[in-house]
């Protein structure tokens, strides 16, 4: 025990054992939908041959490295930090990347974009990049994500749904399912989340996590009951078989060359440029807003042994690949985790060891559904926007580019929308007001990229 507090650090964050315990459990349930999501959204793919993936591999595969990432970074970072397959990113793999190639093709893509993720942060340049970001705006994006956390806990509950014709009208988001709740489902988050933070409120110990496994067996026994329709995702039953054998067939299936033969050189560049700018900010605001939430940053924003985890998350994109379950990536998720008292990696050790047992445990995972998990989501989106009052409201070359970073990122539903909106504003305002000097050298250059990402549409277009 003397050993593990020293390595990690236990005591000196002000944490204990206990504490890293619930973390790691919380991260785990509000995250463990991707164990399922991820399978489905790979597997409704099809690649340039017509083939899809097997979806009981997908899962094993996406429990498997998630697992082993998630340890990795609290092993090596000692950050309470957790990785599983990227949304979003999954989603281009899918539908933009794998139909122009072979799965195996695509997968050597996400490799090769982790190989150059590493070598930026072998080489210094990422964490360069990171340090360069003005403190305000590492808060800004903290804030942001408080949002985008509440507003994909929001969703994923069903509380907040998309207008099915939003074309004929001004409100692209409505309330419940026509501006109503309605159904035992919505009721469950509602009851969980009021549940929740009367818990919060009251500080008892493990209110997250006890608010999730309460809101859990609520949806069980409504289930049971009174058998609704409209769950978000997992349906809350018990299931007839608890131990499933994992099949891995799919991991190591990757190869690096061949697709550049069957889509040329340009589009390859293209892909790989998209993954890299996602996954190289994605990961800086997620762990400004994992640190923040911690109290773990220093005064320029920085949290500690911010290399390793920089490190960790890159081979995480290499082994996703790898694995063939798309690349892997820090989880916004891992600051329930946090609010539940996680400050170290130990929280990871949990979190990862619960990963590797949904390999054999998958049909238990699926009892937890979106409306019970969601619930921590909200909560601490609201804990995450407590840092909005460090932002000097009244210089508008800071100002501005905080509202934009913080708006952005849940109204595009992207971290990385945030940053670059926030990051461009920024250098075009301090250089309009004749402040260029306050603007670090290499912020011109990320300003120029993600230009170059924004509009990569009609560039794609007019190369290709």
């Amino acid at each position: 025990m003397n050993f593990l507090d020293r390595y990690f650090e236990i005591s000196s964050r002000g944490s204990t054992l206990g504490q890293e315990i619930r973390g790691g459990l919380a991260t785990f349930f509000t995250m463990a939908y991707i164990v399922v999501l991820n399978p489905l959204i790979l597997g409704s793919g099809v690649d340039a041959t017509g083939g899809k993936l097997p979806i009981q591999a997908l899962a094993a595969g996406t429990a498997l490295v998630a697992g082993v990432m998630t340890i990795l970074m609290g092993v090596v970072a000692r950050f309470p930090l957790a990785l599983a397959a990227g949304l979003g990113v999954n989603a281009l793999v899918a539908y933009e990347i794998a139909p122009e190639m072979t799965w195996a093709d695509a997968m050597g893509l996400v490799v090769i974009e982790g190989v150059l993720i590493t070598i930026l942060v072998l080489t210094g340049l990422r964490t360069l990049v990171f340090r360069a970001v003005p403190t305000q705006l590492k808060t800004a994006i903290g804030v942001g994500i408080g949002l985008f956390l509440m507003i994909i806990g929001l969703v994923d509950a069903g509380f907040v749904r998309r207008v099915p014709d939003a074309a004929n009208t001004t409100v692209p988001v409505q309330l419940g399912n026509g501006g109503t709740l309605q159904g035992w489902p919505s009721l469950v988050f509602v009851l969980g989340l009021l549940f929740t933070l009367v818990l919060f409120v009251r500080k008892v110990k493990g209110a997250i996590l006890i608010g999730i496994l309460g809101s859990t067996v609520l949806a069980i026994v409504v289930e049971a009951v009174a058998h609704p329709k409209g769950w978000s995702l997992n349906v809350p039953e018990l299931p007839k078989q608890i131990v499933d054998t994992p099949d891995l067939s799919l991991i190591g299936h990757f190869n690096v060359l061949d697709s550049w033969s069957r889509a040329g050189w340009l589009v390859v560049i293209m892909f790989v440029f998209s993954l890299l700018i996602t996954d190289f900010f994605d990961t800086m605001g997620t762990m400004v807003a994992v640190g923040q939430e911690a109290g773990l940053i220093d005064e320029q924003g920085t949290p500690p042994r911010t290399r390793e985890i920089l490190l960790v998350d890159s081979i995480a994109a290499a082994a996703g690949g790898a694995g063939s379950v798309s690349s892997n990536t820090s989880f916004i998720e891992s600051a329930a985790g946090v609010g539940e008292g996680a400050r170290t990696g130990v929280a990871n050790l949990v979190t990862g060891a619960m990963f590797l047992l949904a390999m054999f445990l998958s049909p238990l995972v699926r009892v937890v559904p979106f409306e019970a998990a969601s619930t921590a989501l909200v909560v601490v989106g609201f804990l995450m926007m407590m840092s909005v009052r460090q932002i000097d409201w009244t210089d508008y070359t800071i100002a501005v580019p905080a509202f934009l970073t913080i708006t952005l990122m849940p109204f595009t539903y992207s971290i990385s929308n945030g940053i670059g909106a926030g990051v461009i504003s920024y250098v075009i305002l301090k250089g309009a007001t004749g402040r260029s000097r306050e603007i670090h050298p290499i912020l011109y250059g990320v300003a120029v990229l993600f230009v170059l990402y924004f509009f990569r549409g009609p560039l794609e277009s007019w190369i290709l």
